[in-house]
């Protein structure tokens, strides 16, 4: 499947249309998206306000509510108000966290309008019309395999998971399931959360912890730069490499100039909120049947590729 260009923005404030507040024959969408707190969902922010504001040119029957959180409890009131104050046709979320708001998610559903669903899957399964993510099971199995063929004799490693979310679950499982039988062993598994700072915390430990590393699964290139500085600040020389995820372009440049600590990439296109939201516009205006799931592939970035997965241009 081909991807669209992906790009970074800085943090979003909520955006709100108020032009067709008094106009019935008008749907809204509400987008409810979690803010910009590391690269992946600067990116995310960016394709969603872009997208936004295109469709509003092209649908003019529908208007466009658009907020960020930057937490749970957050996302929740944003949620809660797009019902209250504009009455949403339909929602589109990518859940900062899977528990917290399915409660709030599954009560748009059941008001009777549409719910797509993007990335981060709720707790409760059926709740949603579309679900539009990455491969996240592909995702797994993909580093999984690159790591098991990296390391043929086997050797220690530690893994970071992301944010405590139903994709991070998928994610993990795909990947031990992928490496079982290959002599790697798990020294240690934590969430650094898909932020650099954490990850940099998390990786000190663990080298404080364990003398000798192998090699590092990092699951996202955010995290992955926390870990490389950590590694860098305590002047070890065990680990051979590490790898992250989501095709940040400086990853990427540095996979395509062999650099032996990033030997590869695996592809997760923040761009994929743009096709949900899209989707949902299709699915409000026309009798296209846009229900179901809608799965981005992932893709392993070598050395021999990266250059097809590299946009200079782009700040993510």
């Amino acid at each position: 499947m081909k991807y669209t260009k992906t790009l970074i923005a800085a943090a979003l404030t909520a955006t709100v249309s108020t032009a067709a507040l008094a106009d019935d024959s008008v749907k809204v969408i509400g987008v409810s998206i979690p803010a910009a707190t590391h690269g992946w969902a600067g990116g995310m922010n960016f394709h969603a306000a872009e997208t936004v504001k295109r469709l509003e040119d092209v649908y003019p029957g529908l208007d466009f509510v658009l907020a960020t959180a930057s937490d749970p409890g957050k996302q929740v009131n944003d949620i809660e108000d797009m019902v209250a104050t504009r009455n949403i046709d339909a929602l589109v979320v990518l859940p900062f966290e899977s528990d917290p708001l399915t409660p709030p998610v599954q009560a748009v559903a059941e008001s009777g309008a549409w719910v797509t669903v993007v990335d981060r899957g709720l707790s409760v399964e059926g709740i949603q019309d579309l679900y539009v993510a990455g491969d996240n099971t592909g995702f797994g199995t993909v580093s999984g395999n690159y790591m098991a063929s990296k390391m043929p004799d086997g050797g220690d490693i530690v893994v970071f998971r992301g944010i405590p979310t139903t994709i991070d679950n998928e994610r993990v499982d795909a990947f031990t399931a992928a490496i079982e039988g290959s002599g790697i062993n798990v020294l240690d598994m934590e969430h650094g959360n898909w932020n650099r700072d954490d990850s940099f915390t998390v990786m000190q430990d663990f080298l404080s912890k364990y003398p000798s590393i192998d090699a590092v699964w990092a699951s996202d290139d955010d995290m992955a730069i926390g870990v490389l500085a950590a590694i860098e600040a305590a002047g070890r020389d065990d680990v051979q490499f590490v790898l992250g995820g989501a095709g940040m372009k400086e990853m990427i440049k540095r996979t395509a100039d062999g650099d032996a600590m990033i030997p590869a990439n695996v592809t997760y296109p923040p761009s994929m909120i743009a096709t949900a939201i899209e989707l949902t516009a299709v699915g409000l205006t026309s009798n296209a049947p846009v229900s179901g799931d809608f799965v981005i592939g992932s893709v392993l970035v070598t050395q021999e590729n990266a250059m097809d997965f590299y946009y200079p241009d782009s700040p993510f």
